[in-house]
């Protein structure tokens, strides 16, 4: 087979171009996306590509996966974790498992079933498989890949085989996952070589966009305006971007990367510190120290490294006994509000040489925000609902690096650097006849605004029904004339509102949702779906507690029924979470 061609002036990085070859190869090679696999010598290997994902990141991987084995003869057929069932899992010769780790170790949503199932006693022996496992975290994290590694070592357990040693990838995954799929995928194949025939059972097609975190698009910024009264406590600003000739596209429930730049007032106080300039030559990068802490480097939230080698120098006594001590409470409660800078200036008398503290910091991170607009209602352009992140420590102000930089630095007309990153698993029903139930407080709002915009332009017949709430009506109620205005025209069935400081007693979106409970239950009983997004450390928990509660009491169920309702829901993806 004629290797496909690609220009060499083509606007590809390494690892696209790689990618783009595979997945050409294999389409060549395939002819077909969805028939069966042929028993008998002559067939194609299957491989099993199963992902657990939170924002979308290992289901891209999976995809990639699945081109690369397309690529090498292979039958790939990519699924979600939790659509697994044990028996279908004996029975799986040769697979590959991509999952990122949530929160502070957390499975996935799309995985917790599995794993549940996969860790029970009654789990089934699994002696007939090999397996590898690509694991997505972030180092940041104490249980950093945990989900991964709890996943690697129970296949291990039951018995199963390693096609290769799992592979943890901190938040620049894309060229270390793609080497070691590289290597790993055609581990599978069974000694046939890549000229074997192949049909792919792919559930979705692979698209790679040439605009991606490392090559972002500049994108024209239509509007940045106030969405929250002067009075309010809080920050909350609507952005609009234009995607001109990007060729991007989205889908009402993804995300959209932003690239951001760190605060200039920040940068400026570190070289001060460091008694540095900004010209300053660092020995192994190309750019100088200024360009490094503006625009490569994570300089707010202090990098583990910096916590420990700080610690090692700074003869801070409570720092030295919270790490000392292993608490982890006790240094979360010791970091809350500190930045990078306020451990530098824990001793202030120290001198830190700015290429071991440059060594110290991890790379800069995009930042994902929900959608909040339809690209059906919004041709040509994509908003987002951000609220500006602002405190003060010990009397010196300090921002959140990505929503500042888009309220400070992002005017009208400014470029701005952003690219799509693709959410399947939070999407509006494919019925359009089936009810939705929408949980969005506060910015959490922002893809049921587009939920609701896509309904409508699809002229969608299915009811919906929005719990929203913050502090006090009348700053908080963003966008309120146009939900009024889509609760007035029909578009939504149902409104409750739940601002929590307008009375004595605190009220909550749990509490409106505990309040309809017998009406909510009916919904869900009528085929609904069940949408959550915010605040995943208390909101989130405290809406999943409430929902159990609901179908137990209105549908006269014992805790474990109640919890198989559940789990019911979220095995027919009608419960969804984007949370963070």
């Amino acid at each position: 087979m004629t290797a496909p061609f690609i220009p060499d002036d083509a606007p590809f990085s390494d690892s696209q171009r790689a990618w783009l070859a595979g997945f050409l190869a294999g389409m060549a090679a395939s002819g077909a996306h969805h028939s069966d696999v042929d028993a008998g010598d002559g067939a194609a290997t299957q491989l099993d590509i199963l992902f657990g994902t939170q924002t979308g990141n290992a289901e891209t991987v999976a995809q990639e996966a699945a081109s690369l084995a397309t690529a090498n003869g292979m039958a790939p057929r990519v699924r979600e974790l939790n659509d697994i069932d044990m028996a279908a899992l004996t029975t799986m010769k040769h697979v590959i498992v991509v999952v990122s780790t949530y929160g502070e170790g957390e499975m996935p949503d799309n995985a917790q079933m599995f794993w549940d199932a996969v860790s029970a006693t009654t789990a089934p022996r699994l002696e007939g498989m090999r397996y590898g496992v690509l694991a997505l975290g972030d180092t940041s994290y104490d249980q950093f890949c945990q989900a991964g590694k709890l996943i690697d070592m129970r296949f291990e357990q039951l018995g199963a085989s390693r096609l290769a040693a799992r592979i943890d990838c901190d938040v620049d995954f894309e060229d270390v996952a793609t080497e070691w799929l590289s290597t790993t995928v055609p581990l599978a194949n069974d000694g046939k070589g890549p000229g074997a025939a192949a049909s792919a059972l792919i559930d979705t097609e692979p698209r790679k966009s040439v605009w991606t975190r490392k090559n972002p698009y500049a994108s024209k910024v239509i509007e940045n305006r106030l969405l929250s009264g002067i009075t309010s406590a809080k920050e909350i600003r609507h952005f609009s971007f234009d995607l001109g000739d990007s060729g991007m596209s989205y889908e009402a429930g993804d995300a959209l990367g932003v690239m951001p730049v760190n605060s200039t007032d920040l940068v400026n106080d570190i070289l001060v510190r460091l008694r540095a300039n900004a010209d300053q030559e660092i020995k192994g990068h190309d750019e100088p120290l200024g360009v490094l802490l503006k625009e490569k480097l994570e300089i707010r939230t202090p990098s583990k490294q910096v916590i420990t080698e700080v610690e090692k120098i700074a003869e801070h006594d409570e720092l030295s006994h919270v790490l000392g001590t292993g608490d982890k409470e006790s240094l979360e409660a010791f970091l809350w509000g500190r930045d990078t800078l306020d451990l530098l200036n824990l001793n202030a008398d120290i001198t830190i040489d700015p290429a071991q503290f440059v060594s110290w910091l991890k790379p800069l991170q995009h930042r994902a925000y929900s959608i909040s607009s339809s690209p059906k209602a919004h041709d040509g352009e994509v908003q987002l609902t951000v609220a500006a992140v602002r405190w003060k420590f010990e009397g010196r102000g300090h921002n959140g690096v990505a929503s500042t930089f888009l309220s400070d630095m992002c005017t009208e007309g400014d470029d701005t650097p952003i690219f799509m990153s693709p959410n399947k698993s939070f999407r509006i029903p494919e019925d359009s006849d089936a009810p939705m139930i929408m949980v969005g407080p506060g910015t959490g709002v922002a893809p049921f605004r587009a939920f609701l915009e896509e309904r409508r332009e699809i002229g969608a017949k299915g009811r919906n029904w929005l719990f929203f709430g913050d502090q006090h009506r009348d700053c908080d109620f963003i966008y309120a004339d146009e939900i009024s205005d889509m609760s007035r025209k029909g578009l939504l069935t149902r409104l409750d509102l739940a601002f929590s400081r307008d009375q004595d007693e605190k009220i909550y979106v749990q509490t409106r949702m505990r309040e309809n409970a017998r009406t909510l239950f009916e919904w869900l009983e009528e085929g609904g779906y069940f949408y959550v997004c915010g605040d995943a450390t208390r909101m989130a928990k405290d809406v999943d507690i409430a929902l159990a509660d609901i179908i137990k009491t209105e549908g006269s169920l014992s805790d474990d029924a109640a919890m198989d309702y559940v789990n019911k829901l979220k095995k027919e993806k009608r419960y969804l979470r984007d949370v963070y």
